[in-house]
């Protein structure tokens, strides 16, 4: 197998975030059930402002035509999510219990699903496909990166999260799901039996021209010591240069995205996290720094999203690194994922952060140094120009 195949192999294989989740779910720390603070009401007025919510809930329940038919905890979930779509932010959302369980349990690492990666277009909320992952349903039915859900078994998907999508499309192995899709102009449907796969998020190898390559597929709590394992296996200071790739990475944790920079940045600001009464809290690199000696080029792409240009866009500023491909995703903002007692979850936007040059790149993204176009649909699976020009770059630098 060629060295570009091989590595084509490897961009449908890292990325592997489970089916379905909005690009940079959680960049902030999962927190523990807390008290709302800052509101702006009073006690006494914001019971008042909440009794027409009961006087709709009391009136449903005692009048409602179908009243046998309507569950207490329905009503809740829609007064929840309600109150979170009226915020019209595409990045804060209500988990119910059975998404939130979902979500955890991706994080053992085994996963029952079609085994695609997704973001959210902000501009129409519609749920693309970002990346598939290789050997999973999707890839063996012909599922292609930019497919757009339309229907689920039959049921439109327009409108709904990603968590609850998350939830028609997942399901246990050996089960069937019907997906509608738009592709281009076209509607395909398929239909996808589940599988169970593995979620592995660091890969690597050395390249041609002696050129270490790691991909990162998300940032979790483990991805520090993959990429610690990585670099030391790698033997990374021997070679002529070091291809990160965070190309269709969307994201992850805060805790994460820092502790991967200090990896390249040895002092100083990473991100300012700015808040919206005016205060800010600073993000410097932790001092784990790997003492990385040669030229270092980043790939991203419009997948790459929230900690990814964090990250990217922190190792540009500093000049820590080159970055290669296509301008990012373009989310600026940072979430908290707060356990609710009903099992749920509320998903919120708290602050917005900027990179160490006080850039905010949220809607406009990361542009690279070097601008590469690479359409995998029409340019095709056997070449790779981003990765062509990275080694070019890095080749062509050994030794300056």
């Amino acid at each position: 197998m060629d060295r570009v195949r091989k590595h084509q192999e490897k961009l449908a294989t890292a990325l592997l975030i489970v089916t379905i989740f909005l690009a940079g779910f959680v960049i902030g720390q999962i927190s523990s059930i807390t008290q709302a603070q800052d509101s702006q009401f009073a006690i006494g007025s914001t019971e008042q402002a909440f009794e027409p919510v009961y006087e709709v809930f009391e009136s449903i329940r005692a009048r409602y035509v179908n009243t046998n038919n309507v569950d207490v905890l329905t009503l809740i979930d829609g007064a929840i999510t309600g109150m979170i779509e009226s915020l019209d932010d595409p990045y804060s959302s209500y988990m119910d219990p059975t998404s939130f369980e979902m979500f955890t349990s991706d994080l053992s690492g085994d996963v029952e699903g079609i085994g695609v990666v997704i973001r959210t277009e902000e501009e129409t909320g519609r749920v693309v496909v970002v990346s598939l992952i290789r050997g999973a349903a999707a890839e063996a039915a012909g599922v292609l990166p930019g497919d757009i859900f339309l229907d689920v078994d039959g049921v439109s998907v327009e409108g709904l999260d990603q968590s609850q999508l998350a939830t028609r499309v997942r399901g246990p192995q050996g089960t069937e799901v019907v997906i509608t899709f738009l592709r281009g102009e076209e509607r395909i449907t398929l239909t996808i039996t589940r599988v169970r796969f593995e979620v592995p998020n660091v890969e690597y190898e050395l390249l041609e021209g002696n050129i270490a390559y790691i991909r990162l597929g998300e940032f979790n709590d483990r991805s520090r010591e993959q990429l610690d394992a990585a670099i030391a296996d790698l033997d990374v200071n021997s070679r002529a240069g070091l291809i990160f790739d965070l190309r269709g990475n969307p994201g992850g944790l805060l805790s994460a995205a820092i502790d991967i920079a200090s990896i390249f940045v040895e002092e100083g600001v990473i991100i300012y996290e700015a808040f919206g009464d005016g205060s800010e809290q600073v993000f410097e690199a932790n001092g784990n720094y790997a003492n990385i000696t040669v030229p270092i080029v980043v790939l991203v792409n419009e997948g790459s999203a929230s900690a990814s240009e964090l990250v990217s866009g922190a190792m540009q500023d500093l000049g820590a690194a080159v970055l290669i491909g296509e301008t990012t995703f373009g989310k600026g903002t940072v979430q908290t994922l707060q356990p609710l007692s009903n099992n749920g979850a509320l998903r919120l936007t708290i602050a917005r952060y900027l990179l160490p040059s006080r850039r905010w790149i949220h809607d406009t993204g990361v542009e690279p140094n070097i601008v590469v176009p690479y359409d995998i649909v029409t340019d095709g699976a056997d070449i790779d120009p981003q990765l062509d020009a990275a080694l070019d770059y890095l080749i062509g630098n050994a030794g300056n």
